[in-house]
């Protein structure tokens, strides 16, 4: 199980990554969409891992025997919950006049971001 001070390290390092990753799919220079990635890619695997916590879920920590993808429950659940997060962030605030295509995208990256950070750094 993770530390509360581990969850809020790994929903920082998400943040910056999903930020950083909602910046290159989204062109031009929008600081509030990619402010909104970041949250959402704080937010989604800082709920998901606290619920964990809470919950004892100890199990959703096994990793896939795939040596150079090795995800887990643990991860997949952040990666999802950052999609959900990101998806009304960035669908009802920056990105609501956008096409929904673009929002997909932009949240997908968010997500992607997350996923890849709790897979590789906590």
């Amino acid at each position: 199980m993770l530390s509360l001070g581990q969850i809020v390290l790994g929903a920082l390092m998400s943040a910056v990554a999903g930020g950083a990753l909602v910046a290159l799919t989204v062109r031009g220079r929008r600081y509030a969409t990619w402010g909104a990635g970041a949250v959402a890619a704080f937010v989604g695997p800082f709920a998901w891992n606290l619920i964990l916590a809470a919950a004892g879920g100890a199990g959703f920590f096994v990793d896939a025997p795939i040596p150079f993808f090795p995800v887990s429950w643990q991860d997949t659940g952040s990666g999802v919950f950052t999609l959900a997060a990101a998806g009304l962030m960035l669908g009802l605030g920056p990105m609501a006049r956008e096409p929904g295509r673009r929002v997909a995208v932009a949240a997908a990256a968010a997500a992607a971001a997350a996923l890849l950070v709790d897979i590789f750094l906590y």
